[in-house]
């Protein structure tokens, strides 16, 4: 509506009564006294501008998609406004703008409807998943899993749970019921096992710690025997070992206890191995001495000779007497070395004199003899033949037995 001509849509009688227009018709709207007629219908006009204002934002909401329920609600108490408005305008366009209105909500009513449906088929399926989810941690084998990392996982179903129930859609109530009873049930599941497991781990832990502590009085005790404590205290270990867990922290502060134990037993052998290295250290330079000695031996072929040398260092090796602990298995290792050397020269002349085998070897000597010597005529006879192929089988036969001959008359 222009608003330089208002006549247009009203009017102001003699009395001061403002009347507005509306088609062929007109109406009384209000009275506006000690006025001009200008100013009077000035102000109705600024009623029906507030009007228009209503209905422009009411179609822009429309247009913005708001809540079909919201918007149906607004145009009907605009229309009704509009209807009977001490307004001076064009109500009948307002009125007509309205029932656009009123028709675009019956499109976002059916639009609204279907995408709400849409979101509660997706709300329920997603909290459907929570369930399903809860469900299958439920029918795992709770009695063997990491129960930090299954209470993490229900946690975390819990906390979307209510997540999508604060912020999410709303759920019909039967459907919600069903769900939670489903969900809760799985929790149960899992809670129960939980405390069942801990509750066992606890009398296992009370057992373990009972068995521990009396083995940690017992391994204190031995602190009177020192070094010869040792092999009782390693049974103790074994049983330590097979006596299982009392939980990490007291694991922890029971096993200083048993190791300290130990620790002494240890500390008492250390001090008197340390007193008899200090005792044995000369024997040690005297065993090396005589070691020094006695490795010449292994250059000495003559058996006699080299089992003489022998039994005079082994005389003098047990006047010497021990030597430091760390040391023994070196210096006993070098010794033994020579009397190997001793024993192999034995060995080898007792093999070459015995008399038994001497008759085995020289009688499979002529044995051998014998076929070399009717494989030399095989193969002459071969050559003159031509005959390669028994050329070739004879010559290998007569290597082969050469080589056997040389084998028996080297032993």
């Amino acid at each position: 509506m222009s608003t330089k001509d208002p006549s247009q849509w009203g009017r102001v009688d003699e009395s001061g009564a403002v009347y507005v227009r509306i088609g062929d018709d007109e109406r009384l709207v209000g009275e506006y006294p000690d006025a001009t007629p200008e100013e009077a219908l000035a102000y109705f006009v600024r009623k029906y501008h507030d009007l228009e204002g209503q209905v422009s934002l009411l179609e822009q909401r429309a247009r913005g998609g708001a809540p079909a329920s919201d918007l149906a609600k607004a145009v009907a108490h605009l229309a009704e406004t509009v209807e009977h408005a001490n307004a001076v305008g064009d109500l009948a366009s307002l009125s007509a703008r309205l029932e656009a209105i009123r028709a675009k909500v019956g499109e976002l009513t059916a639009e609204q409807s279907e995408a709400a449906k849409a979101a509660l088929e997706h709300a329920v399926a997603e909290r459907t998943s929570i369930v399903e989810a809860a469900e299958a941690i439920a029918r795992r084998d709770l009695s063997n899993v990491q129960w930090r990392q299954v209470t993490a996982e229900m946690d975390e179903l819990f906390a979307r749970w209510q997540r999508h129930q604060a912020d999410g859609p709303r759920v019909p109530r039967a459907v919600a019921d069903e769900l939670w009873k489903r969900f809760r049930d799985a929790r149960h599941t899992v809670e129960s096992a939980r405390k069942a497991y801990f509750a066992q781990l606890d009398s296992t832990h009370k057992e373990a710690r009972a068995a521990k502590q009396a083995l940690i009085a017992r391994a204190e005790a031995l602190a009177s025997k020192g070094p010869d404590g040792i092999p009782a205290y390693r049974s103790l270990l074994d049983e330590w070992k097979r006596a299982g867990r009392a939980g990490k922290k007291v694991d922890d502060q029971l096993w200083e206890r048993f190791k300290a134990a130990g620790d002494a037993l240890y500390a008492a052998k250390s001090a008197i191995v340390a007193k008899e290295n200090e005792e044995y250290s000369a024997n040690l330079e005297a065993k090396l001495a005589l070691l020094d000695e006695a490795e010449t031996i292994l250059r000495v072929t003559d058996r006699r000779q080299a089992r003489e040398l022998l039994q005079s260092v082994q005389a003098r090796w047990e006047r010497i007497g021990k030597v430091p602990r760390d040391s023994v298995r070196t210096v006993e290792d070098r010794l033994r070395k020579v009397e190997a050397h001793v024993r192999a020269l034995d060995e080898e002349h007792w093999e070459r004199s015995n008399p038994a085998r001497r008759e085995r070897s020289e009688g499979f000597a002529g044995q051998l003899q014998d076929a070399i010597a009717k494989l030399e005529a095989e193969l002459a006879e071969a050559e003159a033949s031509g005959d390669t192929r028994r050329i070739e089988e004879a010559r290998t036969a007569l290597e082969t037995r050469k080589a056997w001959l040389d084998a028996v008359k080297g032993s």
